[in-house]
């Protein structure tokens, strides 16, 4: 296949012409390199039409991003950017190439740039924005990272997670896949957490749906953290609760979990609804099984200190099919008003498991 070159520099004039003539849209077609980040500015709709960008080798930096983070004024609520758009028609893929080795274990250190220049999609302070209809592959990090961003979609979107493992050092092992590994082992290198979407701190009023595929890490995962990701692409004036968030049919082989749910250090994870998650594990030709369906909480300490009762709550999980190979829900930590319903489970894999959690049932909440 060829890629045609320089198409980040060609496409941002494209983009750049189209705001100057108010326009304000432009159509992606073709298969093309990308050598540095396309930048969106606000009110303005990426189409990816039949095309294939794929990250030029030993390029460290995300294929798209929001324009106005990085200007004066772009960290402050009141300078959001506002309907951007990334639609994909017939088959639009989004390729991560050639790992670069650059990983959590190495992150900011040898003169090493931050593990976020790995996500192909990475928004942040983004108020109102569609993604929908793309196919992600190859991801080196997270494929989609979201912060500080709110009232969107992401829907109709599929992964396909390189699935080699890699050496202490982020390099790769020949002929080693994810089948080789007997559990995760989230202390070393060996896989690069490549989860498929990830929001963080600060994110609302979404709606996530139709997503499938295979990743190597979470499928989603709904991550409140206050670590230096937070740190680096804070937005003064926001609140940190990620609240107010619909998941519906992921449909995805995971290495870890299918949904993770995780708060943290005082930010507040609440109203989630997540319904309709199917284990697709099986006859996967990446991986054996995953280790959980949805997970709620960790017995692990993340941040300074472990969520209260009354900083995660009102957690919906119904319609889960899961084969996972320690439980289809796991919950842990202190959650207030979980709903379980029609929690399902098949080739041998545990249903619910209650690792430590503390639940506090309130208007109705069942487990």
């Amino acid at each position: 296949m060829t890629f045609y070159k320089n198409g980040a520099a060609y496409w941002q004039t494209m983009i750049d012409n189209a705001v100057s003539t108010l326009e304000r849209q432009v159509t992606i077609r073709g298969n093309w390199e990308i050598e540095k980040t396309i930048r969106i500015p606000p009110d303005f709709t990426v189409c990816l039409e039949d095309c294939h960008l794929r990250m030029a080798d030993g390029t460290y930096c995300n294929m798209f991003r929001n324009a106005g983070y990085e200007r004066s004024g772009g960290n402050t609520a009141d300078g959001a950017d506002h309907g951007i758009r990334i639609l994909g028609r017939g088959r639009a893929i989004l390729d991560g190439g050639t790992y670069n080795g650059l990983h959590e274990r190495n992150s900011l250190k040898d003169g090493n740039p931050h593990i976020s220049v790995n996500n192909l999609i990475l928004f942040v302070n983004v108020d109102g924005f569609e993604i929908s209809h793309i196919h992600l592959r190859n991801q080196r990090w997270w494929a989609m990272n979201f912060l500080f961003c709110r009232h969107g979609s992401i829907r109709h979107i599929d992964f396909c997670s390189e699935d080699g493992i890699a050496d202490r050092d982020g390099s790769r092992i020949p002929g080693k896949t994810l089948a080789d590994i007997g559990e995760y082992p989230g202390h070393e290198a060996y896989i690069r957490n490549s989860d498929g979407i990830d929001l963080r701190a600060g994110c609302h009023d979404i709606l996530i749906g139709d997503i499938t595929g295979f990743t190597q890490d979470d499928t989603v995962a709904l991550t409140g953290l206050p670590g230096k990701l937070e740190e680096m692409y804070r937005v003064e004036g926001l609140p940190t609760d990620i609240h107010n968030v619909i998941i519906r049919n992921v449909n995805s082989a995971s290495f870890c979990t299918n949904i993770r749910l995780l708060n943290q250090g005082g930010i507040r994870l609440y109203n989630i609804l997540i319904d309709g998650m199917m284990d697709a594990s099986a006859g996967s030709p990446h991986m054996d099984r995953g280790i959980y369906g949805v997970r709620v909480g960790d017995n692990h300490m993340y941040g300074p200190r472990h969520s209260t009762p009354d900083e995660t709550f009102n957690i919906t999980i119904r319609n889960v099919y899961s084969r996972a190979r320690s439980s289809a829900v796991q919950l842990a930590g202190s959650i207030t008003n979980c709903v379980l319903d029609n929690i399902n489970t098949f080739d041998g894999c545990p249903n619910v498991l209650l690792n430590d959690a503390k639940l506090y049932p309130e208007n109705g909440g069942t487990v």
